[in-house]
C-alpha cells in the first residue's frame, strides 16, 4: 500500500473515534461539534469523486451507528460528497479546475467559505431530517446555525494547527 492512502485511511478511523469518544461529548447547550466531516472537506481532489462518495458513507454510518442515528449521518455525509465539486468550484475557481488545489496553500477566506459552505449544507439535512417533519424547521435552523458555528471554529482550528504548507 501506499504511503498517501495509509495516511487516509489512519485520518479516517482517528477522526470517527475523535468524534465518537471526545466531541460527541463536548456538548455545549446542546451543540456538539462535529469534526469527522473534515474526512469529506480535505480528501485530495485528484482522486475520484464517485470514490468520496462511497467514503462518505462508511464515515456517515460508522457515526451513525456510534450514534445509533439511523443513518442521518450516511444521508448528509452523501450529499455534502456529491455537492463537493460544485462548492470547490465556486470557493475556488480555475485552482480546482486544473485540480491544482493544495488546501493548506489556499487563502483563508476560501478555505473557510469552503468549509462554511460544506458544514452548513451537512448539518441543515441532518437537523432536518432529525426533526422528521418541517414543523420543526425553527429548531432545525437554530442547530444548524450555531452547530455550524461551533463545527467551523473547530475544524478551521484543527486544519490550522495539523496542516502543513506545501509548495
Amino acid at each position: 500500500m501506499n504511503r498517501e492512502l495509509l495516511t487516509h485511511i489512519a485520518l479516517f478511523f482517528m477522526l470517527v473515534l475523535t468524534q465518537v469518544l471526545l466531541f460527541n461529548n463536548m456538548t455545549v447547550l446542546g451543540i456538539t461539534p462535529y469534526i469527522y466531516i473534515l474526512f469529506i472537506l480535505l480528501y485530495p481532489v485528484k482522486y475520484s469523486s464517485i470514490s468520496l462518495v462511497f467514503i462518505s458513507f462508511l464515515l456517515g454510518i460508522s457515526i451513525d451507528v456510534f450514534s445509533n442515528s439511523g443513518g442521518m449521518h450516511a444521508s448528509a455525509c452523501l450529499v455534502i460528497a456529491y455537492l463537493r465539486p460544485a462548492v470547490l468550484k465556486f470557493s475556488f475557481g480555475t485552482s480546482y479546475e486544473f485540480h491544482h488545489i493544495k488546501f493548506a496553500n489556499t487563502d483563508v477566506a476560501q478555505r473557510t467559505s469552503y468549509f462554511a459552505i460544506l458544514i452548513t449544507i451537512h448539518h441543515l439535512i441532518l437537523f432536518l431530517l432529525e426533526a422528521g417533519n418541517l414543523s420543526f424547521i425553527t429548531y432545525s435552523l437554530k442547530q444548524t446555525l450555531f452547530t455550524t458555528l461551533y463545527t467551523l471554529a473547530f475544524s478551521l482550528v484543527l486544519h490550522f494547527l495539523f496542516s502543513r504548507k506545501k509548495k
